[in-house]
């Protein structure tokens, strides 16, 4: 990436000091994880019968992460040495891209790890704190468990962020694409096995247990249960944590990329600070988290929220009028890159005002992503209520509302999005790249919000899971299980929150990110062709931007459709193997006869782990078909394709999911006939299909488009240098594509072939055993 950052930029002074102190606010919002941690750890364990229900799962998640982590070396191995040979300014840069493209990766695996092996112990003492103490203190134990969590993601994104600044400098941002990259690619492929588990898990012990058998969710008699409330660990508490973490790691170096450009030097330090702010004003925000008497537990985070982002978006604004100059005049070390001296204009304006409201933006964004989503997937609002309304009419209306909401809402959160994207590129007065940083200072705005963010998300699956316990354990008074469920579904509603704030932190990274590849290929270009523009190729009535942007799109729908896909087949064998153990182990109805659940958790274990690997390889390999093989303009429309899509999806299949589940919460809370009717069956249909929705496909495609554009980044030296220019090798650029295209079809065509459960032989009663379906 030659002639992105020139050596003029420089870092001493009060500006290193400055790092340093983010270094240490970083160190210290470890430190608050770890207190957090120890508090949450030290309340009650319940019953000895609860215990050894919490000890099953705890096996079970740790099992799974083990063999996942093992899996996943081997792609971190071979990304490792390919990132080493793509170019760079010195081997210095390379190697340190590579090896922080490892610690982006151990850092984001260390927060799913950490965060999933305290939420396998803090369901257990939510329960015991239901059913012994109450709902506040039960809300607390909860919370502070995502808390801790939520200080773990700000704490290692602000420090690893400010080694890499400090160690590197002015080449900092080379670094911080690997960082980055780690992150994001160690995040998808967590999220997509973790959502593969839990689903395949939730559906079959859904299907067979509550529809066929007519049992409760979490009934011990159902095999499935063990590895549902595993999934919910692997999923929702390692896979999301993985995937907030890469996307507070990405949005930052986004804005670290176009700061340095736009700024200079200040631009390297200010969007550290912006999040340091943020790192505080989460520990407050863990702190008003204290519910009013009578008050349901959704409002006393929203408020929790609100106030701390209120907070962060005033400290934010009196940051921005001390550290940044009047003037652009007044800066130094700024480099002139190739999208200003072809936008030919000068930035006017006050950098302290364009940097505060860019900032004031982006948490603005987030309360109203917040709102929206609350709104639609909510159980006290319309929406939910009437898909709930529609269950009295059978699955078929259920499945047609649900769909309904997630379409409608997806416009809606996309507008806001858009808003406050165009909004902060408005504020670049003159000059494109000071509007691209416009845009990245939105995300951290928006970052100044994550701490609180990655608490209300991790809330929701440790309040399932306390309610599964509860439910197995049949140790909870009926007051202490109604406590559970209240929790349970405002869980459901937090983790729909932070999946839509999730999806718009990617589209600002995106956004940044797709600005940061335009100023690198037009700079190389620059090099290359002394001088010449080709900006007109990157017009979207040029064929080949259109045809990337169709590709693109085309992307989005694969991968959601092979995740999809892949649940399908893993829930197939979930529902046999259930069926199996009902049918031929003696007394488990009566309750005198054990399920085999561990035969349930080795199906989905192995199920996951297998069908993660073709959405990952069409994640990182279709940028590099399309780029090399047609072209940086068609990789610049598949880019634009990928991260619209992407959005409208994302929201469309999180959504609709968090208002099929809810509207099964309402049923089960005694609307419309109840547990067991005919509209508590439709609804549980509903769930189970939103179920993939929202917990593997839709949240996955959060760190795809950051995949994408940072492979996109990564390769857009290479290939301008291969298409012109005296290094101009068209031979080698298209055996590249053929063979990135070729390693997408075959993964494509090998996951097509295997086998779902149900086997051509079967007949209609389901009275014949497991079809054989892990074939290679």
């Amino acid at each position: 990436m030659t002639g992105l950052i020139p050596e003029v930029v420089q870092l001493d002074g009060a500006n290193l000091v400055l790092v340093i102190v983010v270094g240490v606010i970083a160190l210290g919002a470890l430190a608050m994880a770890a207190m957090f941690r120890n508090e949450v750890l030290a309340a009650g364990e319940g019953t000895d019968n609860m215990k050894n229900i919490a000890h099953a799962v705890q096996e079970g998640a740790n099992a799974y992460l083990t063999r996942q982590f093992r899996t996943l070396g081997v792609f971190a191995a071979v990304a490792f040495v390919a990132l080493l040979a793509l170019p760079a300014d010195d081997w210095g840069v390379r190697f340190g891209r590579s090896l922080f493209f490892l610690v982006g990766a151990g850092f984001s695996a260390s927060v799913g790890y950490l965060g999933m092996s305290l939420a396998v112990k803090a369901n257990l003492r939510v329960a015991a704190a239901a059913n012994d103490t109450g709902r506040d203190p039960a809300m607390k134990i909860g919370f502070r468990t995502g808390a801790t969590v939520g200080m773990l993601t700000v704490g290692l994104g602000l420090l690893g962020a400010s080694i890499v600044v400090i160690i590197f400098k002015d080449k900092a941002p080379h670094v911080l694409e690997g960082f980055g990259f780690g992150a994001a690619l160690l995040a998808m492929f967590m999220r997509v096995g973790g959502g593969i588990f839990t689903k395949a898990a939730d559906v079959g012990a859904d299907l067979v247990g509550k529809v066929e058998q007519n049992i409760p969710e979490d009934d011990p008699r159902n095999a499935a249960t063990i590895a549902d409330n595993v999934g919910d660990n692997v999923g929702d508490c390692a896979g999301m944590a993985a995937d907030l973490f890469e996307s507070y790691a990405v949005t930052l170096v986004a804005a670290l990329i176009l700061g340095s450009q736009a700024f200079g030097d200040k631009g390297l330090v200010f969007p550290l600070l912006i999040p340091a702010i943020g790192a505080l004003t989460a520990v407050l925000g863990v702190y008003l988290t204290v519910p009013r008497p009578n008050e349901n537990g959704l409002t006393t985070i929203n408020r929790a929220f609100y106030i701390s982002a209120a907070v962060g978006a005033v400290a934010s604004i009196v940051l921005s009028f001390v550290y940044l100059p009047s003037s652009f005049g007044d800066f130094v070390n700024v480099p002139t890159t190739a999208l200003d001296t072809i936008s030919s204009s000068a930035a006017d304006g006050d950098p302290r005002v364009i940097a505060s409201v860019a900032v004031v933006i982006g948490i603005v964004m987030a309360a109203g992503i917040l709102a929206l989503t609350g709104y639609f997937t909510g159980t006290e609002y319309r929406p939910v209520k009437d898909v709930g309304k529609t269950s009295l009419t059978g699955a078929a209306t259920v499945i047609l509302s649900g769909l309904s909401v997630g379409f409608e809402s997806a416009v809606y959160t996309t507008m806001v999005i858009g808003a406050a994207v165009f909004g902060a590129f408005l504020l670049g007065t003159g000059s494109l790249t000071i509007s691209l940083f416009a845009v990245s200072l939105a995300g951290c705005g928006l970052l100044t919000t994550v701490g609180v963010i990655v608490a209300m998300d991790t809330f929701g699956p440790v309040s399932d899971n306390a309610q599964g316990i509860a439910e197995m354990s049949g140790d909870v008074s009926p007051e202490g299980a109604q406590i559970l469920t209240e929790l349970d579904a405002v869980g459901n509603t937090t983790k729909a929150i932070t999946k839509g704030i999730a999806i718009a932190t990617a589209v600002l990274a995106a956004t940044a990110l797709f600005g940061s590849y335009a100023t690198s290929v037009l700079d190389k270009l620059v090099e290359v062709k002394a001088g010449g523009s080709t900006l007109l190729d990157f017009f979207v009535f040029n064929p080949s931007v259109l045809v990337g942007v169709l590709l693109g799109a085309a992307a989005v729908f694969l991968f959601a459709g092979l995740a999809i896909n892949a649940v399908g087949r893993a829930a197939g064998a979930v529902v046999f193997e259930v069926r199996r153990q009902f049918r031929e182990i003696p007394g488990i109805m009566e309750g005198t006869g054990r399920p085999e659940y561990g035969k349930v958790v080795d199906i989905v274990t192995k199920d996951s782990l297998r069908e993660l690997v073709t959405p990952g390889l069409l994640a990182v390999m279709a940028p590099i078909a399309v780029g090399f093989g047609l072209g940086v303009a068609s990789l610049a429309g598949f880019l634009a394709g990928a991260i619209g899509t992407g959005t409208l999806m994302a929201i469309f299949l999180a959504n609709s999911g968090g208002a099929w589940d809810n509207a099964k919460k309402l049923v089960e809370d005694g609307h419309h006939g109840g547990k067991g009717s005919e509209a508590h069956a439709a609804t549980v249909i509903g769930d189970t299909v939103g179920d993939p929705f929202k917990d593997t496909a839709g949240p996955a495609i959060n760190p795809l488009i950051k995949v994408m554009n940072l492979v996109s980044l990564l390769i857009a030296s290479a290939v301008v240098s291969m298409s012109v220019g005296k290094d101009q090798n068209d031979a080698l650029r298209i055996a590249i594509a053929l063979v990135a295209a070729a390693i997408i079809a075959i993964a494509v065509y090998v996951s097509k072939q295997r086998e779902v459960a149900i086997s051509d032989d079967h007949d209609d009663s389901g009275s014949s055993a497991l079809a054989p379906h892990h074939t290679s």
